[in-house]
């Protein structure tokens, strides 16, 4: 992070909400704001083999810690660029005979900097840890339950020639870790690997229509604006996903960051209208119907999560078609039950290879978010990218090669133009634009030279589905 970087932004006393950090400069759609490394960050618990515990991205391959055969890296390089973070660690690995939980390796690592370089301010730090939110007392007796268990996990594993720290202190220090852990995503953003904190993004407030996005991209954080933003203006991030009516956000966000929202969409409901959306005209169904299939929705998306986690993949395709025969005629086309399904439906559809039907689906999806989400909204980039590779799938070049067009506008403003994703969409945007032109000036011949390309090739077959939504903001404890 360089000292320019920060000089363009503010830490200030946000009106009902605390401190906040607001911009010195204007910057434009796309402007990275500051790039941030992390204070400490740890891999998940379930990826510490698959994924590098330096770079966090996500190899076939690994080199493993010959001490305590725990940590994982991509080679030789990462390793030592990992060292002084792992050094304590390992040897603290191998004496306790495994590793702790990744909540106790993220306090382990952030009391160890803080033994090394004190508990002030980091280089390039606008606030120390000492000065970051725990809400602690803020805790149900669940959290209080999970708290206590965690600070007794962490005695255990913390050496006794290690700084020792109050009861008090390690407790702050877990209860940062609850409100401000940032996910951490592989090297193209399509899956959360890991957990960190980073101090000056914990300064950043909630807005549910946000005038800037955060991407994690090359080792850092990236805060970018999606929006004009002018001198003296508030800096905010989206804690949740928009798609979601506002009761239902506010509800979210009290239960997890401890706070009422007041933004602007929140307090007038802005697209709750939308998202609630019925057929309307002669045909406007009854309240009662509406209620019916909205309960029906409810309960098969729980349905679904099941299936989904048993890999049973037609039953899924099943219930999302039975399930869309009774939303279509009463739900309208930007109701979010809809859109949830279509948006299961067109992935599971993709991954079995049945692209037609798929993009069907697909194009509903992404015409129902154009409406609702903003229009830089990272999720909404990604979900038109994908749209875009399965109608390419399907052999519909012209409406594949606009959504990967669209979906790249998008992207160059949320993730930038290095981002791996970015430029994967760069390849797929020129391949595409080559095709079209063939396309346009002799069909025949196009699907002539497409079907024998796709016979001398294996199938590019689409990713598992997953039961996780992209990676979210903030990283909470299950």
């Amino acid at each position: 992070m360089t000292k320019g970087e920060m000089e363009s932004v503010e830490v200030f006393t946000s009106e009902g909400k605390g401190r906040g950090l607001k911009a010195q400069k204007e910057f434009l759609p796309g402007d990275v704001i500051f790039a941030e490394p992390a204070y400490a960050a740890v891999v998940f618990d379930s990826l510490t083999h698959v994924v590098c515990h330096t770079c966090f991205k996500r190899q076939e391959r690994l080199h493993r810690c010959g001490q305590c055969k725990f940590a994982h890296y991509c080679d030789r390089t990462c390793q030592r660029a990992g060292w002084l973070n792992h050094k304590n660690e390992c040897s603290a690995i191998k004496k306790h005979g495994k590793a702790p939980t990744e909540n106790i390796r993220l306090a382990a690592r952030i009391m160890w900097k803080i033994e090394r370089e004190g508990s002030g301010l980091s280089e390039g730090c606008l606030v120390s840890i000492d000065d970051l939110q725990n809400h602690v007392d803020n805790f149900g007796e669940e959290e209080k339950k999970e708290l206590h268990a965690d600070v007794q996990s962490f005695l255990e594993f913390w050496p006794s020639q290690s700084q020792q720290f109050g009861m008090q202190y390690i407790s702050h220090v877990f209860g940062v870790i609850s409100c401000n852990g940032f996910t951490l995503s592989d090297q193209r953003g399509l899956q959360a690997v890991g957990v960190g904190i980073f101090p000056n993004l914990c300064q950043v407030n909630h807005d549910c229509w946000p005038n800037c996005t955060v991407i994690f991209n090359n080792g850092k954080i990236e805060l970018r604006a999606l929006s004009k933003i002018s001198p003296g203006d508030e800096l905010s991030v989206s804690y949740v996903d928009f798609l979601n009516v506002s009761e239902e956000r506010r509800k979210q966000l009290k239960k997890q960051y401890y706070f009422d929202c007041a933004c602007e969409h929140c307090k007038k409901q802005i697209k709750d209208d939308l998202m609630l959306a019925v057929k309307q005209g002669e045909s406007k169904p009854s309240a009662e119907t509406v209620k019916e299939v909205v309960q029906f929705s409810k309960d098969t998306l729980e349905k679904i999560n099941k299936a989904r986690i048993e890999g049973l993949y037609h039953e899924v395709v099943k219930m999302c078609r039975e399930c869309l025969k009774k939303q279509e005629p009463v739900l309208g086309d930007t109701n979010i039950y809809l859109l949830r399904i279509l948006s299961i439906a067109s992935e599971v559809l993709s991954y079995l290879q049945m692209f037609e039907e798929a993009a069907d689906y697909a194009k509903k999806m992404v015409d129902g978010y154009m409406k609702i989400y903003h229009p830089n909204n990272a999720q909404l980039g990604m979900a038109v990218m994908r749209a875009g590779v399965t109608h390419w799938h399907a052999g519909l070049i012209e409406a594949g090669h606009g959504l990967i067009c669209k979906a790249y506008a998008i992207l160059l403003i949320t993730h930038g133009p290095s981002h791996p994703i970015t430029k994967d969409l760069e390849v797929m945007r020129v391949q595409t634009e080559m095709e079209l032109r063939m396309f346009q000036q002799n069909e025949f011949m196009y699907y002539k030279m497409r079907e024998a390309a796709l016979k001398n090739q294996k199938i590019q077959v689409m990713p598992e589905p997953s039961n996780e939504t992209s990676p979210g903001l903030f990283h909470k404890k299950e």
